[in-house]
């Protein structure tokens, strides 16, 4: 649970973040695939078990973490699609600046990073964790 937590943390950090950064540059319409995108690619290389983890660990391949990155630019830009084309979104007043929730987004930047962290938090529990898990049972 700790762990479920911590990885909507990390990712409500690292979307908002970049969300921040596309909304202070202006970046809107089609950038809007890019930077969900780029939320869940950066949430796969991060949360978890990290690159940098995977890279200094001998028993272990960066591959995963590559893979969790591609995997999160689909979720990333998934989640754009089902919010901004399927439902629509909704408007979203911020300092009287009415706007499209999808064109807040270090809002939906940090959401989904938050959906993502936690899914992949949850997912790459180190293996010896899960085991004590089922000593304790």
């Amino acid at each position: 649970m700790i762990r479920l937590i911590l990885g909507l943390i990390k990712g409500a950090v690292i979307g908002g973040g970049l969300g921040y950064g596309a909304y202070a540059l202006g970046l809107q319409g089609g950038w809007n695939w890019i930077i969900y995108g780029l939320v869940g690619a950066l949430v796969g290389l991060f949360v978890g078990q990290p690159i940098w983890r995977k890279i200094i660990a001998k028993n272990s391949t960066s591959v995963t973490s590559i893979i969790k990155a591609v995997f999160g630019f689909i979720v990333g830009c998934g989640l754009y699609a089902l919010v901004a084309k399927v439902w629509g979104g909704f408007d979203l007043e911020l300092n009287g600046d009415v706007r499209n929730v999808i064109n807040w987004q270090f809002i939906t930047g940090g959401v989904i990073g938050a959906i993502y962290g936690a899914f992949v938090e949850w997912d790459d529990t180190p293996p010896e964790v899960k085991e004590q898990k089922k000593l304790k049972s």
